[in-house]
């Protein structure tokens, strides 16, 4: 994972910890690495793996029992509210280039049923 400077680096690793989560990487109960650990691999100060661990406990995606390691969160609603925000951020972001580009609803439907056909035809063909 690359940082760049537009937004801070405990903010990217909380969205990068989140897409993890979200596709199934993260297992609801796994242990996640400590918070050294993280500020090893991606070569951060450990204050800022310190903030991105405790925004995702505010955020009730981990959860950390006394001296053990944090874990994912078990419950799956919170995990189904993630998967749900995360596609709503993508499509808010893909309406307004489609609104940018001058592409009316219709054109935006028939892109979005073409696409997801040909991926579940790829899937398919693996």
């Amino acid at each position: 994972m690359e940082f760049d400077r537009r937004s801070p680096v405990y903010e990217q690793l909380v969205h990068h910890f989140k897409e993890q989560i979200a596709n199934g990487e993260f297992q609801p109960g796994m242990a996640l690495p400590s918070r050294r650990e993280i500020a090893n691999t991606f070569k951060i100060n450990p204050n800022t793996a310190q903030r991105a661990y405790k925004e995702m406990e505010e955020q009730k995606l981990i959860y950390t029992d006394g001296n053990s390691p944090s874990k994912i969160t078990n419950d799956q609603q919170r995990i189904r509210e993630l998967r749900l925000a995360l596609i709503s951020e993508a499509l808010d972001q893909f309406i307004a280039v489609s609104k940018k580009l001058g592409l009316s609803y219709e054109e935006v439907k028939e892109l979005i049923n073409k696409r997801y056909e040909e991926e579940i035809q790829h899937d398919r063909n693996l």
